[in-house]
This record gives structure tokens, C-alpha cells and sequence, in this order.
């Protein structure tokens, strides 16, 4: 970052201002079949701005903003030009005013650069143990690792650095049947590499891939349970997540009040969400939120009643709370049974949605089946198409946990997840 970008900042006229300084660099290898096809190093920066504006309208005080990304080559004019354009509309945004963070508490150290060839090489290594068969296999991969170095300079005083991992794998399989073959695209997202975990997930893929080739329509269901084991169960736990956020709350979206239960107790397990500062190979393990406010542990919610509301600093002023943050890992505890145990009875497991969705301000969910397996006794079925409805505000007081939990990049959560009483439309209804 030019040191010219600070000085146009502080004599722009605005009432406050932040950098975000981004630094990646990476290494990137792409794979057909086995064969590496092409690598290649790269770095790339980026420069955020936002500045803040303060003025009164009809007898009301209010604190603009405006935000847009600086390219790192770009002159002191063209900066001069962007920063005076953003104070000018920072003043239409009419947000009732609130202070900005100070450089309060311990972000923690910086932290080392990070050993690209060796994250690389865990990523090369653990995609080349995966176990493939005649009926699948892995068509290509992508492999991209970074170390980023995030700065975040502001006008109260914030100045705070963080080095921390970032990497994505893309994998595309193939499943052959009797003359079909399909495709299945996964994308995986962590800090560092998870060896056991993506070798498990991929060769995972690879069964779901051979089992659709077999699956038979999903037939009309009417109230089922549903047992959620993949990554779509975070979209489970977002619900309970998102309506803590101060902005939810503010705004009216979420009822929920520190103090009292999510949900009603009629025999499930109770929720318990965490925001943790580090998770072990998440790529969100940055010390310190988007606005500068030092991360660290918080209990969100406890056995089932709401505990901390968390969020970013505008909204949280809003609400009175004076040492809020954006939190980047959650991790939700375990439940009183085994995954196993949840795995019995009749139930349809789904592990391939074209699309699953929970909207956070009615608990609405629905979902388009892929693929499942209807397990009715002893008898386990293959199906696909139909989907699925309901309301967690209904399902939160029965849902049952799994003691075991599964790591999703920046989520730990119970492996698995079962809904009592899911609406289930068949394929062809």
C-alpha cells in the first residue's frame, strides 16, 4: 500500500476512513486424470477503501459510507479522484450515526508466511491416495493454495496485520453404468489440507456418483424423517447462526432475545453454537473481523437458550453492545446420541440436493433431492428427484445431534443432523 493513499485519506474531509490491505500469493496446479496438465505461481493484491461522512438532516444525525476496491497501481491522482467521489456518496447514505472501532483489545501477532510447497504437497499427496474404481473416477482437479497478509488501517487508530492460509480444490468425477456416464463438480475450501477429510470426501463423491446410475424416482413420502450428513446441514445451523446477528436483530428479522430459548423443549437436543477465534485448517482464521474489532471465543447460544448477539459494529452500536465482531468459525456441539443411532428406523438420508436452502427469517427450508437413500428397515433404496419443505421453527424443538461432528472448512458441526417430520414430495406428484 503507497503511503499516499493514508495522506489523501486524512485530508479527504472525511469524518473516518479504513484500508484493507490484501496480499496473496499462491500457488495453483491443475490435473487431468492424474497427470499434472500445468502449475503456475501467482500474487495478487487488493486494496479496499472506505470512507465515512457524518451529517444532519432534518434535525438528525447521520454517518454515511461508502466503500470500492483501489487498484494497487494505480496513481495518487486516480486515488485522489476515487476517495473524493466515495465522501461524496458517503452523504447519501443515510445510517443513523454510530461510532467506529477503536484499536481495542489483542488481535494477536501477525503470524509466519506461510509454507506454500508444503500445503501444496499435502493437497498432491492426499488427492493421489484416493481409491478409484472402473465404475468411477476422478476426471480433473484444481489445487489452489495461498498465504494471505491481511492489513486493515483505519482513522481511530486500527493498524493490525494478519498471515493466515487460504485453499480451494476443485475435483470432477466420473460414474459409469451399463452405457450412462454422468459428472459431479465439488468444490472444498480450507486453510490448510485436511489430508484424511478430502480423501474421504472425495472418495465419497465417487460412491454417490456410482449410486445415482441405480436410483429410482423418490416416491411421496407425506411427513418423513430426514437425515442431513453432508454439507448441507450448515445451512441447518445457519439458521440458528444468522438470527443471533445484530443486524438481523435490529432490523426486525430475527425475535430472538438474549436470555431466553430458540426453541421449545419437546425432546430433541438443544442447540449449542460457539464462535471460535481458530479452527484447525479453516481458511477463516484471521484474528480480527472486517472492520478491525478483535475476534475471540463466544458462546452464541447454550443448550438451546440465546446467550451473546454478535455482528458488525454499526448494528451492534445499535443494540448497545460495545465490543462486538464479525465472527469467522462456529462450531456447533455435539448431541446425546451416536451417528448410528440416528441412523436407524425409517428415514431418507439426503446427500445430493440441486439446491437446499433455510431462510433465516421464517425457518422456511426447501430443496430439490438428487440423491438419497430411503432406508425402511433393512431395506435400503436409492432415489432421486422430489423434495423437501418444512419450517425449522417446527423442526428445532425435535432435531436430534449426533455426538460425532464433521468439519467444513470454517463450520464444525454434528455429522449428522435428523429433522422429524419433513414433508416429502415425490418425483413424480
Amino acid at each position: 500500500m503507497e503511503d499516499f493513499v493514508l495522506e489523501l485519506l486524512k485530508d479527504s474531509g472525511a469524518d473516518g476512513w479504513m484500508v484493507t490491505d490484501e496480499l496473496r500469493r499462491g500457488w495453483e496446479f491443475y490435473f487431468i486424470r492424474r497427470a499434472l496438465d500445468q502449475n503456475r505461481v501467482r500474487e495478487v493484491e487488493h486494496l479496499g477503501l472506505t470512507v465515512y461522512k457524518k451529517f444532519s438532516e432534518d434535525g438528525k444525525d447521520f454517518l454515511g459510507s461508502a466503500s470500492a476496491q483501489l487498484p494497487p497501481t494505480a496513481s495518487r491522482a486516480e486515488a485522489q479522484e476515487l476517495i473524493g467521489a466515495l465522501v461524496e456518496e458517503a452523504k447519501l447514505i443515510r445510517n443513523p450515526v454510530y461510532s467506529l472501532n477503536p484499536p481495542r483489545g489483542d488481535a494477536g501477532a501477525a503470524g509466519e508466511e506461510i509454507d506454500l510447497p508444503a500445503v501444496a504437497g499435502d493437497f498432491l499427496r492426499a488427492m493421489q491416495s484416493v481409491e478409484e474404481s472402473a465404475e468411477a473416477d476422478v476426471n480433473s482437479y484444481e489445487i489452489f493454495t495461498d498465504s494471505v497478509t491481511r492489513r486493515i488501517v483505519s482513522s481511530t487508530g486500527i493498524d493490525r496485520t494478519a498471515v493466515f492460509p487460504a485453499s480451494m480444490i476443485e475435483v470432477v468425477v466420473n460414474a459409469r453404468r451399463e452405457g450412462h456416464e454422468i459428472e459431479l463438480y465439488r468444490m472444498y475450501r480450507s486453510g490448510s489440507c485436511d489430508a484424511a477429510g478430502l480423501k474421504a470426501e472425495v472418495e465419497s463423491t465417487l460412491r454417490i456418483g456410482r449410486d445415482k446410475l441405480r436410483a429410482v424416482k423418490t416416491p411421496a413420502l407425506g411427513k418423513c424423517d430426514v437425515v442431513f450428513s453432508t454439507a448441507d446441514a450448515i445451512q441447518i445451523y445457519d439458521y440458528f447462526i444468522d438470527r443471533m446477528d445484530a443486524g438481523m436483530v435490529f432490523q426486525g428479522i430475527s425475535d430472538w432475545k438474549c436470555g431466553e430459548r430458540v426453541a421449545p423443549d419437546e425432546g430433541g437436543d438443544a442447540v449449542t453454537v460457539r464462535a471460535l477465534r481458530t479452527l484447525e485448517n479453516s481458511s477463516y482464521n484471521c484474528p480480527f473481523d472486517g472492520e478491525g474489532a478483535p475476534r475471540r471465543d463466544l458462546t452464541i447460544i447454550e443448550d438451546g437458550v440465546a446467550k451473546s448477539y454478535y455482528g458488525r459494529r454499526m448494528f451492534a452500536q445499535y443494540l448497545g453492545l460495545e465490543d462486538s465482531f464479525d465472527p469467522g468459525n462456529f462450531a456447533v456441539d455435539g448431541g446425546s446420541e451416536s451417528a448410528a443411532a440416528l441412523r436407524t428406523g425409517r428415514y431418507l438420508e439426503i446427500v445430493e440436493f440441486s439446491d437446499f436452502q433455510v431462510e433465516a427469517s421464517d425457518g422456511e427450508i426447501a430443496g430439490e433431492i438428487r440423491l438419497g437413500y430411503l432406508h425402511d428397515g433393512d431395506t435400503v433404496t436409492v432415489v432421486e428427484g422430489g423434495s423437501v419443505s418444512g419450517t425449522m421453527r417446527e423442526f428445532a424443538a425435535t432435531m436430534r445431534l449426533s455426538k460425532e461432528r464433521r468439519q467444513y472448512n470454517n463450520y464444525l458441526i454434528p455429522a449428522v443432523t435428523r429433522l422429524r417430520g419433513v414433508t416429502v414430495t415425490g418425483a413424480e406428484d
